[in-house]
């Protein structure tokens, strides 16, 4: 019995002193940090390591994600330059076709290692929003889309703010969790167009 509980009391005595050992070892910069990711990834198809580098806007938003607030005037810098590099549609048209919109609302594919360079991307929009109610398989990071247009109406000023959201949502919120897909070239203006369409059209079932 006491052999049992000498080695118990010598195992935990082992575990504190390695945690002690570890909380009293070296600090670790963000340049190490950096380093050792870059040397866990490797270039594989059309997914390269520049992937891997921060710009200054991402750098600036994980700050803030580590419990220190994004000054406001950053915030508001950010949200400014965000949306002075919006590029609205080159013939002022909004809106294309509310179906292919559907489709890329669905499509989850592109720009990953596996997909063919070249081919279309999606937007994989379902996997963050509701959109149309026939659709069970959502996520809810953002928020509801469902009747998109009927709550909020297609007033020239709603359809800017629509386009601009989608194609840099930093514009309207500095350290936005959303795909940039006009911005980062991962939608066309015509496959937004169309994304546009199943938001705003009252054929589209999100305003059904």
């Amino acid at each position: 019995m006491r052999k049992t509980v000498y080695i118990a009391l010598s195992a935990t005595g082992i575990t504190i002193a390695g945690c002690a050992a570890l909380q009293s070892g070296p600090e670790v910069s963000n340049a190490e940090v950096r380093q050792e990711l870059l040397s866990s990834f490797q270039d594989k198809g059309q997914a390269k390591l520049d992937r891997v580098q921060q710009t200054e806007l991402q750098e600036a938003c994980s700050v803030a994600d580590s419990g220190k607030a994004l000054p406001d005037a950053k915030r508001a810098a950010i949200e400014k330059s965000a949306l002075a590099a919006v590029k609205f549609p080159a013939d002022g048209q909004y809106l294309g076709d509310w179906k292919s919109g559907e489709k890329i609302a669905q499509t989850g594919t592109g720009f990953q290692f596996s997909d063919k360079a070249g081919e279309p991307a999606g937007g994989n929009c379902y996997a963050c929003h509701q959109l149309a109610p026939q659709e069970l398989a959502y996520g809810n990071i953002g928020p509801s889309l469902y009747n998109y247009a009927k709550l909020r109406g297609n007033s020239e000023e709603i359809m800017k703010y629509t386009w601009a959201k989608i194609w840099n949502s930093h514009a309207y919120n500095a350290c936005s969790v959303m795909p940039r897909f006009g911005d980062a070239g991962i939608l066309t203006e015509a496959q937004i167009k169309d994304v546009m369409a199943l938001l705003m059209s009252p054929d589209s079932p999100v305003n059904k």
